[in-house]
């Protein structure tokens, strides 16, 4: 699908269901952004926050109904690389928000948030894969929705985005990685802890683009 703005592509991007087609709209739109092939220009507003588009899997439940799994099971070490992989999932929706959402801002904004949107897609389908490596696949686990509430708390405002969701949320997951990896490279997961360096390193960056912008939205306000 052809969109001449940065904003369609991103609404696009958000509606998409499945989880193939928003990877790959994600890579494309991305793409085309960096080959200067959308524009800035919109006069629709964004809609206001809803649901993005995902598939009928997943079931959605709240954290505390989601079963405690040892890693020693094939369940549950399955269920630790899904629950990674919803994260990447939601991560893909949250970064194409902020593009969506936040209208008016400097290129570079829109720079740094594309490029997120891109390594999310990236780091699922790098997750999912292994998933499958291990007999499974994305939705045959459920999940919380806490990352996409967040994402609907905070439209509001790009300061608050910011603040709550990269130097919040991403940045407690900077701190669990470590403790995660660890436990996979005991159980012999060596695949999954390759990914999750990788994944690691991208969100280190990722953490410091919301605090650059944080600070941004900060000295802009006084």
């Amino acid at each position: 699908m052809t969109h001449s703005n940065l904003f369609a592509a991103a609404e696009a991007c958000l509606a998409a269901c499945e989880p193939d087609d928003k990877v790959a709209q994600t890579r494309a739109m991305a793409e085309q952004w960096h080959a200067g092939e959308l524009s800035l220009q919109d006069d629709t507003p964004p809609a206001p926050i809803g649901e993005p588009g995902r598939p009928e899997r997943p079931q959605l439940v709240l954290p505390r109904q989601l079963p405690r799994r040892s890693l020693h099971s094939a369940e549950g070490h399955a269920a630790l690389i899904h629950a990674i992989a919803h994260i990447e999932f939601n991560a893909i929706n949250l970064a194409w928000d902020a593009v969506y959402r936040f209208r008016g801002l400097p290129r570079a904004f829109y720079d740094d948030w594309v490029r997120v949107a891109d390594e999310e897609a990236y780091h699922f389908g790098l997750v999912r894969d292994h998933l499958r490596e291990l007999g499974f696949d994305y939705g045959d686990f459920d999940a919380h929705n806490g990352l996409w509430e967040m994402a609907q708390k905070t439209a509001f405002d790009p300061l608050v985005r910011m603040a709550l969701v990269p130097r919040v949320l991403e940045a407690r997951g900077l701190d669990v990685t470590p403790g995660i990896m660890k436990k996979l490279a005991d159980h012999g997961d060596h695949a999954a802890v390759a990914l999750l360096e990788i994944i690691l390193r991208d969100e280190v960056g990722h953490v410091e683009i919301g605090s650059r912008w944080f600070h941004y939205f900060c000295a802009q306000r006084g």
